[in-house]
């Protein structure tokens, strides 16, 4: 199976657990449920896939603090294949409230630095071995994507809560031949992957939380596919990842679209069971005995 790089997306998040989101203000809050963990979208995918089975490298950035610290060795013991530069502002940390209904506020108390020092025959060793590139949407990838030119792989990229003409996506739209992104923040979602496909985009992912997912392919053909039901909601962080994961699993495969989606579907289901942004169950074994049971 090919290996897949994914460049950038990891942090250090605060989640706290409340029945609903604090109203009227101001309020105090004497006791909410907490955990403390890996976040971000690259860990999120990189987690998944390998659990997976997927050969893949996870390139990022973060501080030589021990947030840091926790990042590393979190996934190394993960058995991520994780390969990192320093950022001398320290670690993005992440403060997310979430509510019983699985929606979430995030505040970054602190960011990644959007310029900071990589080693770049690190991240051009990576490159060469890699068939395919993730492209995750932190500021300081946008340096990366004339780099990335240089080595004609496919490139996909998650837009995530998009918005329609943000001039800060457009290095990674520009990169990019299949592009994910969710409809949480578009006014019209078909005409924007419709404007998407026109510029020529192989395929784009759309999706809807519990409304399931919508692709568009370049054929102009779409696809729509439902969210799965009886799964119980324990943490919501990471299902966008994990579905993004498994598609891309079922893609190497040589799945048609629709199964892809279903694929992902399955992966997004079993990650909301898990306070973690990956089930700790989760196996390739498990997943097509799960597939298997639910479309076959």
């Amino acid at each position: 199976m090919s290996h897949v790089l994914i460049l950038g997306g990891t942090t250090f998040d605060h989640i706290v657990y409340l029945d609903q989101f604090p109203k009227p203000l101001p309020q105090t809050i004497h006791q909410a449920r907490f955990h403390e963990t890996t976040g971000s979208t690259g860990s999120g995918k990189a987690l998944c896939l390998t659990k997976l089975g997927v050969p893949n490298t996870l390139y990022s950035v973060l501080g030589d603090d021990p947030y840091g610290k926790h990042i590393i060795k979190h996934l190394q013991d993960s058995a991520v294949d994780f390969i990192y530069d320093i950022d001398p502002g320290g670690t993005e940390r992440h403060i997310n409230l979430m509510n019983a209904d699985g929606n979430r506020i995030s505040i970054f108390i602190r960011t990644s630095s959007e310029h900071p020092p990589f080693t770049i025959p690190l991240i051009e060793s990576q490159l060469a071995k890699s068939d395919l590139l993730v492209l995750n949407i932190i500021a300081y990838c946008k340096d990366l994507v004339p780099l990335l030119s240089n080595y004609k792989k496919p490139v996909w990229t998650d837009l995530h809560d998009y918005t329609d003409d943000n001039p800060y996506h457009e290095p990674f739209i520009n990169a990019a031949d299949i592009i994910f992104l969710s409809s949480d923040n578009l006014r019209d979602y078909k005409s924007t992957m419709q404007q998407l496909i026109s510029r020529g985009k192989k395929l784009v992912l759309c999706t809807h939380g519990k409304q399931g997912s919508t692709a568009l392919t370049a054929e102009s053909e779409w696809l729509y596919e439902p969210a799965l039901t009886g799964f119980p909601l324990v943490d919501s962080n990471g299902a966008g990842d994990n579905y993004f994961a498994g598609f891309l699993y079922a893609w190497k495969k040589g799945k048609s679209t629709r199964e892809c989606m279903q694929y992902g579907t399955l992966c997004a289901a079993c990650c909301i069971g898990s306070p973690q942004l990956v089930a700790e169950s989760l196996s390739a074994a498990g997943l097509e005995e799960l597939y298997c049971s639910r479309y076959q």
